[in-house]
């Protein structure tokens, strides 16, 4: 079984938490003014990097609360999870931590 190191409660079962979606994804600073093309990208599409990316997870059957993770998504391994809010921690070409 795959274990994620939740941030507030520390590690636990892949069980416990769903995801997300992609994280870091700025709203727009005026969602009345986009087309429905413009409209439609923000809410559907994203990057599905093959490599490591950014998603947000939450603890649904622990603490509840949301954080977000860098995983590598061809190995499915998560490098670092951090709180939300907290800047986006950097990663090599190579896909290893800074």
């Amino acid at each position: 079984m795959l274990l994620i190191q939740c941030p507030y409660c520390g590690a636990r079962p892949e069980t416990e938490f769903r995801y997300g979606g992609e994280a870091h994804i700025a709203r727009p600073a005026d969602p009345s003014a986009l087309d429905d093309q413009a409209w439609a990208d923000f809410l559907y599409m994203r990057s599905s990097t093959k490599g490591v990316l950014a998603e947000r997870w939450n603890h649904a059957h622990g603490c509840q609360r949301w954080f977000n993770a860098l995983r590598n998504t061809v190995s499915d391994r998560f490098l670092i999870t951090y709180k939300m809010g907290e800047p986006r921690p950097e990663v090599t070409a190579s896909g290893e931590l800074k």
